[in-house]
């Protein structure tokens, strides 16, 4: 049983509370809605984001009800941008199950997806936190900017490590921090105490995304996407980073080349991933992820020590050590 499993056993009751919440909230009375609805919310993810508004209201020892509904509001937002990306990306599989937008098309999925957004405001309306309410909104905003910084960075060639990082800190690392600030928030805790458990959150939402994009170097039928993905949508990732940055100037030209043409074929695609392999890639992406995740338990000791904290701290470790 891995790290992630063993939590959520142990806040079974926490999350059946909040999917209830969900549940509650999507229902209406239009017949084609609720079917949509329904089936995309019968395979859940991980739930990684409400864990961690429920942990991080423990942290401050009170996980109530309008924790609930802020690990709700941030659930309902993150599958309202899943199911968008699905339908920006022309994605046909996720959590190996067809896609709202292959299965209904695109003019459903959107709406779809913006009614998930709307119940999610409305969940964060009924915490009666305006810190709440505003921390939605602006995430909203840095999600949306994280995938037009993706658009650009694909589209104008940037091949650095600082514009990846900058642009994966908006698009996945935003949400983790919003479930901290959220679920500190809803628990009572001031900024100042919360503030390190934000910095822990940011990186934790860095590496998430890290390894993400560490999956699409390999053959895995456990992801639901083929391999090579991210190079046919235009996407640069920290491993092929780190090879075009550090191998000899002819190669990682030729390469640079193949990336700036586009319209890549199948055996292209494979030569840029073994050119990241062949030079390290995939070893100095889980090295800077190692190197973040000990910044994070530096970051953690200002807290006492807690079931709630250890929950935390192993939710890195399971990032880094997961297969899907």
């Amino acid at each position: 049983m891995d790290q992630l499993t063993i939590i959520q056993t142990r806040l079974h009751d926490e999350l059946t509370a909040m999917n209830e919440i969900i549940h509650r909230s999507l229902h209406t009375p239009n017949e084609l809605m609720n079917q949509v609805v329904s089936t995309y919310l019968a395979t859940k993810g991980k739930q990684i984001r409400p864990i961690m508004v429920i942990l991080s209201a423990g942290l401050f020892g009170n996980v109530n009800t309008h924790v609930l509904h802020a690990g709700a509001a941030l659930e309902m937002l993150h599958n309202a941008s899943l199911i968008h990306d699905d339908v920006v990306d022309e994605t046909t599989l996720r959590r190996g199950k067809v896609t709202v937008n292959a299965e209904w098309g695109n003019h459903i999925a959107v709406l779809v997806g913006d009614y998930f957004v709307s119940n999610a405001l409305a969940a964060g309306i009924r915490t009666g936190n305006i810190s709440i309410i505003s921390a939605l909104s602006d995430l909203g905003k840095e999600l949306s900017l994280g995938e037009i910084d993706q658009i650009c960075n694909a589209r104008d060639h940037h091949f650095d490590e600082e514009s990846y990082l900058g642009m994966i800190r908006k698009k996945t690392a935003s949400l983790f921090m919003n479930c901290a600030r959220m679920g500190a928030e809803a628990a009572g805790a001031t900024p100042e105490e919360y503030a390190p458990l934000v910095d822990y959150a940011e990186l934790l939402g860095l590496c998430f995304q890290i390894k993400d994009d560490i999956f699409d170097y390999f053959d895995n039928t456990l992801i639901g996407k083929p391999t090579g993905n991210d190079l046919r949508e235009g996407k640069v990732t920290m491993p092929l980073l780190y090879a075009l940055a550090t191998a000899p100037a002819d190669e990682a030209e030729a390469m640079k080349a193949l990336l700036r043409r586009g319209d890549l074929s199948n055996s292209e695609i494979a030569t840029l991933l073994e050119f990241a392999k062949e030079h390290g890639g995939i070893e100095y992406a889980y090295g800077r992820m190692r190197e973040m995740q000990q910044r994070g338990i530096s970051i953690m000791e200002v807290y006492p020590d807690s079931h709630w904290k250890q929950s935390l701290l192993d939710i890195f470790d399971y990032i880094i050590s997961r297969q899907k």
